[in-house]
């Protein structure tokens, strides 16, 4: 009976310094994982990585930083061989990173699309590629992709789009990597209380998504609170391995497919 445990797993974290990324981190570390890798992208989250470094070390797991941007091949599998070096091949690899632009398409500029592109679609298809080729056998692999996928909505077209993408990378990819039993699956948060959102809406816009999910008045802030993804993951990359190649929307009723 193969064990699906997170106890004694490895796994590594994309965007895990702060927020979702960083809870991830921390989550893992206290249901036993023994080492945690975690990635964020510039100087200016340093702090943060360091802060959830000191955490997750606190539970007794191993706990490694790398920085990186992940929208090239090179760094990704440069982020591998590290993560390899320093902790071992993941068994578990969580991609969070993601940017969001709100903005109508006429307004669009090419370099705006590009860079959406590229943090959304570039960068999950080589993580996807480079966790292929390096997760333990009975691996899982996860990225974060958007319930905007369930909407039907104006101004998000290279947000959503770009994320699109992942869903149809997450479905071949469990096909290719299941015959090693990997599982692969997409989850898609609701508006989620971070500063990723905030900085794109107006305080009308926040009062509207505060109030357009089914269970709206049960959560804490009215959003999708950060502390109610995390279980689903737990779950995805444990016990939940028979779940693969699905983009699941977990947003309280905000949107469906």
């Amino acid at each position: 009976m193969i064990n699906h445990d997170i106890k004694g797993k490895t796994a590594l974290i994309t965007g895990g310094a702060k927020n979702l990324g960083g809870l991830i981190a921390r989550d893992l570390a206290s249901h036993g994982a023994a080492a945690i890798a975690i990635h964020y992208n510039s100087d200016s989250t340093r702090e943060d990585a360091e802060k959830t470094l000191e955490v997750v070390r606190a539970t007794g797991a191993k706990a490694v930083a790398f920085q990186a941007d992940l929208t090239t091949g090179a760094a990704n599998a440069k982020l591998f061989a590290d993560v390899i070096a320093a902790v071992g091949r993941p068994d578990i690899a969580i991609n969070t990173v993601g940017k969001v632009l709100k903005k109508p398409i006429v307004e669009t500029s090419e370099d705006e699309l590009d860079d959406m592109l590229a943090v959304n679609s570039r960068a999950a298809f080589l993580f996807i590629q480079e966790a292929g080729r390096h997760l333990r056998d009975n691996g899982k692999l996860l990225t974060l992709v958007t319930s905007l996928l369930g909407a039907y909505t104006p101004f998000y077209s290279t947000y959503a789009g770009s994320k699109a993408a992942v869903e149809h990378f997450t479905r071949a990819a469990s096909k290719e990597f299941g015959e090693r039993g990997i599982s692969v699956n997409a989850i898609g948060p609701g508006p989620m209380d971070t500063p990723f959102f905030y900085g794109q809406e107006a305080p009308e816009a926040v009062a509207y998504h505060k109030s357009a999910a089914a269970l709206s008045a049960f959560s804490r802030t009215g959003l999708t609170d950060i502390e109610d993804i995390v279980p689903i993951i737990r779950c995805l990359v444990s016990d939940g391995w028979w779940m693969t190649g699905q983009t699941i929307l977990v947003n309280g009723g905000y949107t469906t497919k």
